[in-house]
């Protein structure tokens, strides 16, 4: 029988964050966010890594039916503080699952959102702009100017609204709240904003920027309309929250492949990834009116 002579260490969950930090430091992330390792042993092994947007049930049904040892989201189970993690509170019986299956929980939220490349960068290029893009709000602690919370860039070629809705709808996953559009379904399009997540409260950011419309989730009815009624400003688009930040996760998973090449040893190039397919938009359902 051969006898394995190789001494290549496996690679561990320190070995795994630590990785990803390089490419996403916590120490960009927005004061009152709350990333990083939620739960596990730094010094398990890992081998599977799974992406998704929500650590929730169906989330950890995926990963350990798939064998995951570490699952990355970007949005934070703990983002409020917790006096329990009893098994009978919705997040304690995330915890108790995840620590029973022996899977371990990342989360990186707002420090993904103002990496270059981002959340954004993934957003923008699923709704087809090309080129370089720019922040939005811009990271005023970045020297080179390319960290920042939203892009702005171009499409490739102009088109009305009608159809650049389209395209945003064919490019994110489908949810059952669709794409809203709000403004001139025949203007022209040609300059866009986007930002990943919950973006009203750069409504003000994408006027300035001069761009002909804003791609974002989350828009509140009160500011939209009053953006939409005063005349020069760009069209709304918005999208589903979980959609408009799903595109995120294949960039995340290739971005970590590459730095445990890099800094994982041997067996780096051994950790596999996967990107979760499964819809954890908070709406499972509209009803269309008689």
């Amino acid at each position: 029988m051969p006898v394995s002579t190789s001494t290549a260490q496996p690679v561990t969950l320190s070995d795994v964050t630590a990785a990803f930090e390089e490419v996403y430091p916590p120490q960009w992330a927005a004061s009152w966010d709350a990333v990083g390792l939620v739960c596990g042993d730094p010094a398990q092994p890992v081998e599977r890594v799974l992406f998704a947007v929500d650590p929730v049930d169906a989330v950890v049904d995926e990963a350990v039916t798939w064998g995951a040892d570490l699952v990355i989201t970007h949005h934070p189970l703990m983002l409020r503080g917790v006096t329990s993690v009893a098994a009978n509170t919705p997040k304690g019986r995330i915890v108790h699952r995840l620590i029973r299956s022996g899977v371990a929980l990342y989360t990186a939220h707002t420090n993904a959102d103002t990496a270059s490349p981002g959340v954004s960068d993934a957003l923008a290029r699923a709704v087809g702009l090309t080129g370089a893009l720019r922040p939005l709000d811009p990271d005023t602690t970045d020297p080179e100017g390319r960290r920042g919370i939203g892009r702005v860039g171009e499409l490739d070629e102009p088109m009305v609204l009608r159809d650049f809705a389209t395209r945003v709808a064919q490019g994110l996953p489908a949810t059952a709240g669709g794409v809203r559009v709000a403004g001139d379904l025949d203007r022209l399009v040609t300059t866009v904003a986007v930002s990943g997540g919950a973006g009203d409260s750069l409504l003000g950011a994408a006027r300035a920027a001069g761009v002909d419309a804003y791609v974002t989730s989350d828009l509140r009815h009160h500011p939209a309309s009053e953006f939409v009624g005063e005349p020069g400003g760009p069209a709304l688009v918005d999208t589903a929250h979980f959609a408009s930040e799903w595109p995120w996760l294949a960039d995340g998973a290739a971005h970590l492949a590459d730095a445990l090449r890099r800094t994982g040893g041997p067996n780096g190039a051994n950790v596999e990834t996967r990107v979760s397919t499964i819809v954890t938009d908070a709406w499972s359902r509209t009803f269309p009116h008689a």
